[in-house]
């Protein structure tokens, strides 16, 4: 099954390291689009629909098994498809704007740049998948492995929350991954912005506004 660009609706997604503050920031863009009178749906990965979610339990969770990367790709991309056919697609079709934090490039570079599994098996399946479905436009958030780790584990502990089995891989594997999004961001300069995520949270948020609001105007 193969997927083609939906006309009418404007697909955002916001990218980076664990601790880069994306989901701060897709709440802060909605709000203010939505103030602005667009309709607006936001959603995340893995999950945004009721069976991807399931899928995602299998995956973040300490205890979510003992996959492979290529496994956890596979997973990754069943859960996408459900989500892009249910939500996204519907939504983008009848012209709302549709946030998502995270989408394929967090495959490739995750389970891609992080973990070692190559490259062109990924494109081969994004391809069966979803065809040449991207985002409109793709925010990188980007911030030192360090800093965006001691952030993100404080969180979690204050939640409560189990879903760390990311945030406990070693450091190597998140250098990584940050070369990963910004190598890709490098090949696909129309679609990224990097974003400084060690900024101001209300430094960020004015700067991805003002991006959004120009790459909307231009459409």
């Amino acid at each position: 099954m193969t997927q083609s660009k939906i006309s009418g609706g404007y697909f955002i997604t916001f990218e980076g390291g664990e601790g880069s503050g994306k989901s701060t920031q897709v709440k802060m863009l909605a709000d203010a689009l939505n103030l602005s009178g667009n309709s607006v749906g936001v959603t995340r990965e893995p999950g945004g629909t009721p069976d991807a979610e399931k899928i995602r339990n299998l995956l973040v969770h300490r205890d979510g098994g003992g996959w492979s990367p290529m496994e956890e790709c596979l997973l990754l991309f069943a859960a996408r498809l459900n989500h892009y056919r249910n939500l996204i697609a519907p939504k983008l079709a009848q012209g709302d704007i549709v946030i998502s934090d995270r989408f394929t490039d967090s495959t490739r570079a995750y389970q891609g740049s992080g973990l070692g599994l190559d490259r062109e098996q990924v494109e081969r399946i994004k391809r069966v998948t979803l065809g040449d479905f991207e985002p409109d436009l793709t925010l990188l958030l980007d911030i030192p492995v360090e800093a965006g780790l001691a952030r993100s584990k404080s969180r979690l502990a204050e939640q409560g929350s189990g879903e760390d089995k990311f945030e406990n891989l070693d450091i190597s594997f998140h250098e990584r991954m940050r070369a990963g999004f910004l190598e890709l961001a490098e090949k696909n300069r129309q679609r990224f912005v990097i974003i400084d995520a060690s900024q101001n949270i209300d430094d960020i948020k004015t700067q991805i506004e003002s991006i959004v609001r120009e790459r909307l105007s231009q459409r």
